[in-house]
């Protein structure tokens, strides 16, 4: 299994995605191999060290996270897009606009992670949790793109993207925050279901927001 987050970005302090995974590395003690990575806040680097990542460790199942400022719930990404349009630019200084994450790639890809069911567990623990239907257009979507593409070509394999908020520790003031070690639980949560989920509820969900 592979886990990653991502570095800070500009100037933010750090990014709660990185955190929690380092917290979900430093205390894994499931029967699943788990390796984590923490990806450069780049279009260019990120979708490039995932690649390495995944031709090196051939794992089974991909779970990428990022930073959703804005967002007051842990959100597993329901579709990645095909399109690379950055309203601000990456960690490198690139701001790609109106490009394929990957040319020639279908439209749309959907995650293969039970996304349903693990929004319904982390929420079951008493950790605000819901599914997005939007990964946005930056670098999270990118990586979730590339990662579900890549998924798509492999038999067995499953990858996804799951959005978390800030934590209580460093959110900028007005941001809604969880706690970093309710991120890293609600991660353990996502392994878990994902491990145990073949295949997703069919039931309603899913936000925008």
């Amino acid at each position: 299994m592979l886990l990653t987050g991502f570095e800070p970005f500009a100037a933010d302090p750090t990014n709660p995605s990185g955190d929690a995974v380092r917290l979900v590395a430093g205390g894994w003690d499931g029967a699943a191999r788990l390796v984590t990575d923490v990806l450069p806040v780049t279009f260019a680097g990120a979708a490039v060290r995932l690649e390495e990542l995944i031709e090196r460790h051939c794992p089974d199942i991909v779970i990428s996270t990022g930073l959703a400022s804005g967002r007051d719930a842990v959100t597993p990404e329901r579709v990645a897009i095909n399109l690379q349009d950055a309203r601000i630019p990456d960690n490198d200084g690139a701001q790609p606009v109106d490009l394929p994450c990957v040319p020639g790639g279908p439209a749309a890809l959907f995650s293969s992670l039970p996304v349903k069911a693990i929004a319904r567990d982390v929420s079951a623990g008493g950790i605000p949790a819901r599914v997005s239907l939007s990964a946005g257009s930056y670098v999270c979507n990118h990586v979730f793109y590339v990662a579900a593409h890549g998924a798509a070509s492999r038999p067995g394999t499953r990858a996804g993207f799951i959005h978390v908020p800030w934590d209580t520790a460093h959110a900028p003031e007005g941001q809604p925050a969880v706690p970093l070690a309710d991120i890293a639980a609600a991660l353990h949560v996502a392994i878990a279901t994902t491990l145990a989920t073949p295949h997703d509820l069919s039931e309603p969900a899913g936000s925008i927001h």
